[in-house]
């Protein structure tokens, strides 16, 4: 009967350090922005490094 009593003792604590870390997580900041994360690759890369990221174009040799 004692091991149910510690396992239910243990399994509250858990539960509770588990609600701590969320409710720390909501307070922080971590839900404030659930859709730009989603939809980030759909965008455009920022105008200073979009210039950086594209390849060269050669113009091809006149004969």
């Amino acid at each position: 009967m004692f091991i149910i009593f510690l396992l239910i003792g243990i399994s509250v604590t858990v539960a509770g350090c588990f609600l701590g870390a969320f409710l720390w997580a909501v307070r922080s900041g971590q839900y404030d922005d659930d859709y730009t994360p989603a939809v980030r690759m759909l965008f455009e890369n920022e105008p200073g490094k979009a210039a950086a990221n594209k390849p060269v174009k050669s113009e091809p040799a006149k004969a």
